[in-house]
């Protein structure tokens, strides 16, 4: 699939901005084929990790369904959102990722849940780590998404204030 341009190409971030912001950010935005054709967009925790972006879930429900019917996802990040009210906009940067998302099992999703727990609780032991994921296995699912088109943007203002620089 040929996936479509950005339209405001100015304000268009390098690859390696999208991966920071990525990096960076604390949520994200997984939209999925839900019920009855209908979109579905659902806040999700996650990390982005060797160009893939991995995330939990419980192990069944909406997304897991959804991800059954068609792995095509799509996931949004904003960065910086700030208000300019008196040009009545934001200063923002945001992601959106698109790709195909799979449930992982055994180590792999093992795997994936200690980058989640290395990323939202830093610093915590090994052991609290390995007891906390061992003690949720079998109700929790995780998800990994492999990127396969990446974009990011950043308000016109967030650029002419690199550009000054």
């Amino acid at each position: 699939m040929e996936f479509r341009k950005m339209r405001r190409s100015a304000q268009q971030l390098p690859e390696s901005e999208a991966e920071r912001i990525l990096k960076t950010g604390a949520h994200g935005v997984l939209a999925l084929l839900g019920d009855g054709g209908y979109p579905y967009a659902v806040p999700m925790s996650y990390v982005y990790s060797g160009g893939r972006i991995y995330l939990h879930s419980a192990a069944e429900g909406h997304k897991i369904d959804a991800l059954r019917r068609l792995d095509r996802v799509s996931f949004c990040v904003v960065g910086a959102d700030s208000v300019i009210p008196e040009k009545y906009t934001t200063a923002y940067e945001s992601v959106i990722v698109f790709g195909r998302a799979r449930k992982l099992c055994g180590d792999e999703a093992i795997a994936a849940m200690r980058l989640l727990a290395d990323k939202y609780r830093p610093g915590g032991s090994e052991e609290s780590r390995e007891r906390e994921i061992n003690s949720s296995s079998g109700r929790f699912a995780a998800i990994e998404i492999t990127v396969e088109h990446i974009t990011a943007k950043a308000a016109k203002e967030l650029i002419l204030k690199k550009e000054e620089r």
